[in-house]
């Protein structure tokens, strides 16, 4: 399986559009993106991964990675996901205290709004 990447800014929100698999192969394309977005000054990022199907450790490290930009410029990144093997991979390795997870674009958006 590939991965798809695709992006779009809504208000002061970049959504990133994940589909495939995050893994060692295909996550320095996730992470090239992710600093791109963050060098043109896209600080608030919402990762969209409800299309993910595999997400493995190099995966979860161009997350993080992409946290720690952000956060560099007092910016947020947050994602979607509702697969329930992927959310457990959150867990266990405690990233569902670091990341914003949310069930959906609009729950996200609407998180963020009150946090402007």
């Amino acid at each position: 399986m590939d991965l798809k990447l695709d992006h779009h800014s809504e208000d002061r929100l970049t959504i990133v559009e994940v589909e495939g698999e995050i893994d060692v192969y295909t996550a320095p394309r996730l992470r090239e993106l992710l600093i791109d977005l963050v060098n043109k000054g896209n600080f608030h990022l919402l990762v969209n991964m409800e299309k993910v199907d595999f997400l493995d450790s190099t995966g979860l490290g161009v997350l993080v990675g992409g946290l720690k930009r952000v956060r560099a410029h007092d910016g947020s990144l947050e994602l979607v996901c509702t697969q329930e093997r992927i959310l457990k991979i959150f867990r266990i390795t405690g990233l569902t205290k670091v990341f914003g997870i949310y069930s959906s674009v609009d729950e996200a958006k609407e998180a963020h709004g009150r946090d402007k």
